[in-house]
């Protein structure tokens, strides 16, 4: 069994929206709730850390609404590797430094049970440090050169190339030892697997449905919404 970190303590100004982007409502619950019920209903999963801003009142009465799996909060950080980490600090004491936790975004709300156990099975490997949700670049790639509108300088090789999802999932002690050095370096972290990569770790990527996308625009709100009324708001 295993928990997980959702940090949720951003505002998601890129959606123009008045509230949260976690908080926008699809098919009568909050974005948020899709997500935890996602989480949640997986036999793997134990409990949720949710890292929250300071002045957030609406975690609560979510938090309240899920019976029998724990979810519990702390207050997040002012970036997102500062509330992983809050949200590492803050784990129930049974939870060890050497147990596998995984990280998800709050507004990725379609994630399959499918590529969840993906995800788990990918940990029996001998000798990672951890694994991410990902999916292959199937689109062509440009460099773009300088100037606006800019120029294409050339194209890029796509075959290297995979897309981050999450849940990623790392080990408690690795990943909180992770984030802090590269806070102390100054290194920009927009996931954890790029915390992690600083330390030369061995990575696995797996392969997960490309419906595994994250609200990050308003257009984004449509194919979300698009996505659980195909997959009949169930996890799968």
């Amino acid at each position: 069994m295993s928990w997980v970190v959702v940090p949720a303590a951003g505002v998601g100004t890129r959606m123009q929206a008045e509230v949260p982007k976690q908080y926008l409502s699809l098919f009568g619950k909050t974005i948020l709730e899709h997500t935890l019920q996602r989480l949640l209903s997986h036999s793997r999963i134990e409990g949720v850390m949710l890292a929250l801003a300071e002045n957030d009142v609406q975690a609560s009465r979510i938090a309240d609404t899920f019976e029998g799996k724990r979810v519990l909060r702390c207050i997040g950080g002012h970036d997102r590797a500062a509330s992983v980490e809050a949200g590492l600090r803050a784990l129930p004491p049974q939870v060890g430094m050497s147990d596998w936790v995984l990280v998800h975004d709050a507004a990725r709300p379609c994630v399959r049970h499918a590529d969840l156990d993906r995800l788990f099975a990918a940990l029996d490997s001998p000798g990672i440090a951890g694994a991410l949700l990902a999916a292959p670049v199937r689109d062509t790639l440009k460099h773009a050169g300088a100037g606006s509108p800019p120029a294409v300088q050339t194209t890029i090789d796509r075959s290297r190339y995979w897309r981050a999802f999450t849940p990623q999932v790392f080990r408690r002690g690795d990943l909180t030892d992770a984030l802090q050095q590269a806070a102390r370096a100054g290194l920009s972290v927009t996931d954890e697997a790029s915390a992690m990569e600083q330390r030369s770790l061995p990575i696995r990527l797996v392969e997960c449905s490309e419906d595994n996308i994250k609200l990050t625009t308003p257009s984004d709100l449509a194919l979300i919404e698009f996505i659980l009324g195909r997959q009949g708001m169930a996890a799968r």
